[in-house]
């Protein structure tokens, strides 16, 4: 069954023994988050840990801090409520197996009725536990973005930053809403930025309020059930409503309440909800802000959040992340999408096999894929086409490999990359879209990404040699080994 909520969830990382408790006080300002980093550093992610008394400005916060709950595929699997993710891969399979699709639009509209027909639909509850406690900015209530153990994550980050924040909108034409993963640097106890990309559907919703003149309601939620926060992070098509797959992942529906000052709808379960509004035009500087890509993000304008109410759980628990060199919680979180939309990729790139987005590309910057080749530059056509698929558009390198290479050892991947590839003839670099927090390229948004294919090569590829065999030894010497080896133990 769905977490009832964020407490369940912890209960559960705590009965499997991945949760540490820390008792001791420890400072929200660079010590839980060096704590934290050395703990996501060690040997399969380490554990999440509980910090019971995290210390802000000197003062012990009423909330205990959560941090790493999704940080291995162990935890991810638990957040999920799996025995592996690649189980709900298999889910999303069969829904598209049912009738299948001729193409990708087909197939999207297949995947979103399926999931819709799931007991997946939003529901609508008057009461909720997300509002046990009401606490009205302005109107005589001291509580404030203050009272939560928010992080200074690094030395240079511009301020203390709200990191796994549900951030819901609401496009006012379509009516669509939006649920999307954007970090908020404090200003002060009632102002925050808005980290809102280009390229991110937040971004395009805002962009319509302002042509419309119109104040835009944002509500923003913390902790609840983790399928949640991984729903807003997965790299959804537009039109498939990000709550309405939370309740596909959960097998069931999700609960929703209205905010109390905003005209918005929240997860009724969820730990901490910052209601609020982003004003059109209104900029500020936002950063640095020490971020996924191993980096500091620089200093740009980005929209203020206004905020008009706290309302939280009378248990509320704060969760948070942080982000940095690789590996770090969040490659776990990407490494689940990738993992659950493999049958999404191979609807309409039949030929793949498998692929992956090691960690040492932080997301966008490398992606392995593996692939049945039957026909001259078939390699080349993945990879375009991929270049093709929402934010894979990102995706600075990509490198193609045959069927029998793992894409998940990245050292036989090298491998391959070194032994089968002439550079000139194997290679090809396009311009598209780029990551915006990429500080490579020459202009922001915009950059050069390459194609590496990586395969056995065909007479039709201007290759006029016999191509060698791969040395692999027999099964039965295999065998026989395996044996002797056991006899000597």
């Amino acid at each position: 069954m769905a977490y009832r909520s964020f407490q369940n969830f912890l209960d559960a990382l705590e009965k499997a023994g991945e949760l540490k408790r820390v008792s001791v006080p420890v400072d929200t300002d660079l010590l839980i988050a060096e704590w934290a980093n050395r703990e996501m550093k060690s040997r399969d992610g380490g554990k999440a840990l509980l910090f019971e008394q995290p210390i802000v400005d000197g003062k012990k916060s009423a909330f205990p801090l959560v941090i790493n709950t999704m940080g291995s595929r162990r935890r991810m699997a638990l957040a999920l409520q799996v025995e592996d993710v690649g189980d709900i891969a298999q889910e999303i399979q069969l829904i598209l197996k049912a009738k299948p699709p001729t193409d990708l639009r087909e197939g999207w509209s297949l995947l979103k009725q399926g999931i819709h027909l799931l007991h997946a639909r939003p529901k609508h509850v008057h009461k909720a536990a997300c509002q046990e406690v009401v606490h009205n900015i302005g109107n005589g209530d001291n509580f404030s973005l203050d009272d939560l153990p928010i992080l200074k994550c690094w030395p240079k980050d511009g301020g203390r930053f709200i990191t796994l924040a549900n951030v819901h909108t609401r496009d006012p034409e379509t009516q669509a809403r939006n649920v999307g993963i954007y970090r908020m640097q404090v200003y002060d106890e009632r102002t925050t930025g808005m980290h809102w990309q280009l390229h991110k559907v937040g971004a395009r919703h805002g962009k319509r309020y302002y042509e419309r003149g119109e104040r835009m309601p944002v509500a923003v939620t913390l902790g609840g059930d983790p399928a949640y926060t991984f729903a807003a992070t997965a790299p959804l098509p537009d039109g498939l409503d990000e709550l309405l797959f939370a309740g596909f992942l959960r097998k069931k529906s999700v609960e929703l309440v209205r905010c109390k000052t905003i005209d918005l709808e929240v997860p009724a379960d969820v730990d901490f909800v910052l209601e609020g509004y982003v004003q059109p035009g209104e900029m500020r500087p936002e950063g640095p802000f020490g971020d996924h890509t191993g980096f500091y993000t620089a200093i740009e304008d980005y929209p203020v959040f206004h905020l008009t109410a706290i309302t939280h759980r009378h248990d509320a628990v704060y969760p948070t992340t942080i982000v940095g060199i690789p590996p770090m919680e969040d490659y776990y979180i990407g490494d689940a999408c990738v993992r659950i939309f493999l049958p999404v990729f191979k609807m309409n790139f039949p030929e793949i096999v498998d692929m992956t987005l090691p960690p040492e590309g932080v997301f966008h910057n490398l992606v392995f894929v593996s692939i049945r080749k039957q026909y001259p530059y078939q390699a080349f056509k993945v990879m375009h086409g991929l270049w093709g698929m929402g934010q894979m558009m990102f995706s600075k390198y990509i490198i193609a490999v045959d069927e029998d290479c793992d894409v998940h050892n990245t050292s036989e991947v090298l491998f391959r990359l070194c032994a089968n590839t002439d550079p000139a003839r194997d290679t090809t670099i396009i311009k598209n879209p780029s990551d915006s927090l990429d500080h490579a390229p020459s202009e922001q948004n915009i950059g050069s990404h390459m194609g590496f294919d990586a395969t056995r090569k065909l007479p039709g590829e201007n290759y006029h040699r016999p191509w060698p065999e791969l040395l692999k030894m027999t099964e039965q010497a295999r065998a026989l080994v395996d044996g002797l080896q056991a006899q000597t133990r």
